[in-house]
């Protein structure tokens, strides 16, 4: 295993320095070899070394993975191993999440597996190399801070699927490791965010860094981290440090938010870079939202378009709006107005990612996956303030009725729906924010870990998809059988597989 992943991280190096670094691949030269001894020396060599990380969360579509971590397998599996998806695209690993019936061999969680490992190896070969790089203190603890950050982000993912793994840190390590306690691993993310924290900058100057970590977007994932764990003063803290730093808000239109240029706007924390949305960083490819989540019906009506429809949402989602709801008419399709002028009615379809003023064919997209953004942390503040007094006090109420309050925007006008929360018990107001996350996040990935954290995973979905009956068990996914024949060390399976 270790070897495999060692190869993994000097091929995208190699890809890296071809574009970034301008080192001439073809020549023979030894010194030219990618190797940790030899490979940092420039501030440009650091730089590629922490780019072929990125370009493993979006890119990488070469056998057996297609697309990155991001591309689609992330928010997917998120969205049917919830009420929030079913799935249309014949695929059996598919529609064994949307069922729970998925079983250790099952290619959507190998290939989310393989690929977050890839990352966490080029994590480990910049972290391990940049500080030998000619370049100034500040420099290589911004460029460690930034390999930090994503490799925090990629463990803190593993571990909610999977609970213990091998925490991986070197490329030196046992070729056959063993899986760590997840109390382990949460505290190398713990410590990983928080040297990104202390080492990134709040920004970048204009037209240079689009899509790489900030201070922000570690804090903001410290938070997320904090709120999983239960750890409920931390995780306010890592909000109000977001939101006193007066570098984000919510803008005022929820259809705005996922406009394609704004995609590193104001909202934004941290987010996966796809097609021409960022340009320092060259590893982007098109995003796929809109053929995977489209109606097919579409197709003919404009020309060029390529909607699939292989994931559509629930009728439960779709119901459970207001129907006045801006996130319900932004996020939900349900008909189509036909070049005759008639109208096709569809089950409800997942739209949010096609921006219909910059890219009204609604084929291949360069719009961002938007992994952490302003709404959540308010959310998570408001969560977090419940459970840490064991009722809703002023501050959760003013947290959360930010984002109702901008959901009551029409584009035109504020409407009398959705009015503010008050006087909610304990439970109430925590029933309230869970539906309010699910408004709010649709195909953003967030689905099954809210219904995780909130303990409803076995309540909800079935009355979402009658007949579909999750267990506790399926609180975690299986290690990938591939990986326990490569390994038999990560052996006992998770509970229930």
């Amino acid at each position: 295993m270790k070897n495999r992943f060692i190869q993994y991280s000097i091929c995208l190096v190699f890809v890296t320095i071809g574009v970034l670094a301008c080192k001439n691949l073809l020549v023979e030269d030894p010194k030219d070899q990618v190797f940790v001894d030899n490979f940092f020396e420039t501030e440009n060599d650091a730089t590629a070394a922490v780019n072929s990380i990125y370009s493993i969360l979006n890119a990488t579509s070469s056998a057996p993975s297609f697309g990155g971590v991001y591309f689609s397998t992330y928010w997917v599996v998120a969205g049917l191993c919830s009420d929030e998806m079913e799935n249309k695209l014949p695929a059996t690993d598919l529609d064994q999440l949307a069922t729970f019936t998925q079983r250790p061999v099952n290619a959507s969680l190998n290939e989310f597996w393989t690929l977050a490992y890839k990352g966490i190896n080029n994590a480990n070969f910049a972290i391990g190399g940049i500080p030998s790089v000619k370049a100034s203190e500040t420099f290589k603890n911004q460029r460690i801070g930034e390999a930090r950050y994503l490799r925090g982000m990629l463990y803190f993912d593993l571990v909610r699927w999977f609970g213990d793994i091998p925490l991986i840190l070197t490329l030196n390590g046992d070729i056959r490791p063993r899986r760590n306690p997840k109390a382990e691993v949460y505290a190398q993310i713990i410590e990983d965010l928080n040297f990104a924290a202390q080492n990134l900058p709040e920004s970048y100057a204009a037209g240079n860094g689009l899509g790489r970590a900030t201070k922000g977007a570690a804090t903001g994932l410290l938070a997320k981290v904090y709120v999983t764990q239960g750890e409920w003063q931390k995780c306010i803290d890592q909000c109000n440090s977001v939101i006193n730093s007066h570098k984000y808000e919510l803008y005022n239109d929820y259809s705005v938010a996922f406009w394609v240029p704004n995609e590193n706007g104001k909202e934004t924390l941290f987010s996966v870079g796809f097609g021409t949305a960022n340009n320092s960083i060259s590893f982007w490819e098109a995003g796929q939202f809109n053929v995977r989540l489209l109606p097919k019906q579409l197709t003919g009506q404009i020309p060029g378009v390529n909607a699939q429809g292989w994931h559509v949402a629930t009728q439960n989602l779709y119901d459970s709006y207001n129907a006045q709801d801006r996130r319900r008419e932004v996020t939900l399709l349900t008909s189509i107005q036909n070049l005759d002028g008639t109208t096709t009615t569809v089950e409800p379809h997942i739209q949010k990612y096609w921006d219909k003023v910059h890219e009204p064919l609604a084929g291949n997209t360069d719009h961002d996956f938007p992994y952490l953004r302003y709404a959540d942390i308010l959310l998570m503040k408001a969560e977090a303030l419940n459970e840490l007094n064991q009722s809703p006090n002023a501050d959760a109420y003013a947290a959360v009725n930010q984002v109702r309050k901008r959901a009551r925007f029409n584009g035109t006008i504020e409407l009398p729906i959705l009015p503010d929360l008050q006087g909610l018990s304990y439970q109430a107001f925590k029933d309230a924010l869970l539906l309010e996350r699910r408004w709010e996040f649709v195909a953003e990935g967030q689905r099954w870990f809210d219904l995780v954290r909130f303990n409803k995973l076995e309540t909800l979905v079935p009355i979402a998809k009658p007949g579909v009956l999750p267990q506790a068990f399926h609180k975690l996914f299986p290690v990938p059988q591939n990986e326990i024949d490569l390994n038999q060390n990560l052996l006992p399976q998770n509970n229930g597989y």
